[in-house]
């Protein structure tokens, strides 16, 4: 492997303007994301109505994937990414336009949320389906290292985001957003076609054929145990995610004065772990054949660290995150590049899409029995609950999966 990375490089033309778009859409998108969380909050003064504006971002991510990802095998994934930028473009200059205006309720934010998850949700299938092609081989884990670093660097707008939400307010802040999807599409325009077939434009391609295709997808993982293993752990995974995400903003706003500032300076810690994580995968090689164990062994301390970190004085919190951050990179980087890797490139919009609805369902279903429960129970007792699943579905499934699973994982890449 050491000398197929020697041989073919990584910043190619191509892989470099993926990333620079890449990074440019993020950082928008991070800023004002966490700008409409607290403005949700801050407009509701409701954990339940906070709960419901992310049901309802994530609600379409769970049709949209599986119906875009037999699309995402047969058109042109470039041209997909660039234009649904575009369309993001216009969708946050229109909402800035409607909060000008004073053209805004609870309601119809959550209806425009609704209309940026299903965009989401598309983009996610193609870009995923799509970056691992730009990659040059033998460098998919420096490629993936590269980009959950950046992913995590962007965080670092959250803190911008505060600020910018305090003192020049959402019309702003959205207008931003738009500026830096249009920049993200325009240099994604500039990507080589190397897709071949995949870029035609598929006159031919019949309802049937269409259908046809996304029932394939899913037998797909139903045939490739170790995939389908892989999915079903992570189905538990994102339901504790989602749960998480409902209650931690909430519950520092909630137990701290400037409960927001409190949330950031924790968190910040997560992120730091993440890029030092980043940067630790783009240097070192995990020995491939211990990489199953090793992930596994991420998944439950994972859920450990984040089950109680809570209870915890706030330099322990710090700790815990800053744990969380560095082993979280490190469960990222395995899953993916062992997955787009494997996946062959005519099935990876279908796998992609297959994994992003099942996930996305785990996901909804943490959010919404989260919200319920933190009526009836305290949020930290939630987060513990459910984080105590994901850890034990971690031993029970990947362990049952072993045989399955280690093939993908422990893989030359």
């Amino acid at each position: 492997m050491n000398n197929i990375c020697t041989m073919n490089r990584l910043w190619t033309k191509n892989y470099t303007i993926i990333t620079i778009g890449s990074v440019v859409s993020m950082l928008g998108n991070s800023m004002a994301g966490f700008a409409m969380s607290l403005f949700v909050l801050d407009y509701t003064q409701s954990p339940l109505y906070y709960a419901i504006y992310m049901f309802l971002y994530t609600l379409p991510q769970i049709a949209a994937p599986v119906l875009a990802g037999p699309l995402m095998d047969r058109f042109s994934r470039r041209r997909t990414i660039y234009m649904l930028d575009f369309a993001s473009t216009a969708i946050y200059a229109l909402l800035a336009g409607l909060m000008y205006f004073g053209f805004f309720s609870f309601w119809a934010f959550a209806s425009i949320t609704f209309i940026i998850g299903t965009i989401h949700s598309a983009y996610t299938v193609a870009f995923e389906s799509f970056y691992p092609m730009l990659v040059s081989e033998g460098n998919y884990i420096k490629a993936y290292s590269v980009l959950s670093t950046l992913e995590t660097l962007v965080l670092v707008m959250i803190p911008v985001s505060t600020f910018l939400y305090k003192t020049v307010g959402m019309v702003w802040l959205m207008l931003i957003n738009s500026a830096c999807f249009c920049t993200a599409a325009i240099f994604e325009t500039q990507i080589s076609d190397v897709e071949g077939k995949n870029g035609q434009s598929g006159s031919r391609y019949t309802f049937g054929g269409y259908m046809e295709d996304m029932k394939e997808g899913m037998r797909y993982l139903w045939t490739e145990k170790g995939l389908l293993y892989i999915t079903l752990y992570f189905i538990f995974c994102f339901m504790a995610t989602g749960a998480s995400n409902v209650i931690t903003l909430p519950y520092f706003k909630a137990g701290y004065a400037d409960g927001e500032y409190i949330y950031m300076s924790v968190w910040g810690f997560m992120v730091l772990g993440r890029v030092l994580g980043g940067m630790m995968h783009y240097r070192l090689h995990l020995p491939e054949e211990h990489k199953f164990k090793i992930a596994v062994f991420v998944y439950v301390v994972i859920s450990a660290l984040e089950g109680t970190y809570l209870y915890l004085p706030l330099a322990l919190m710090r700790l815990f995150c800053f744990l969380q951050g560095v082993l979280g990179v490190t469960s990222y980087n395995i899953r993916i590049s062992s997955t787009q890797s494997y996946v062959p490139d005519d099935r990876k919009g279908r796998f992609n899409g297959t994994f992003l609805m099942l996930t996305t369902v785990g996901s909804l279903l943490g959010q919404l029995l989260a919200g319920m429960l933190t009526e009836i129970m305290p949020m930290r007792g939630v987060l513990s609950l459910f984080m105590g699943i994901s850890g034990a579905s971690a031993v029970i499934i990947m362990g049952k999966g072993r045989n399955a699973v280690k093939p993908i994982y422990n893989k030359k890449q």
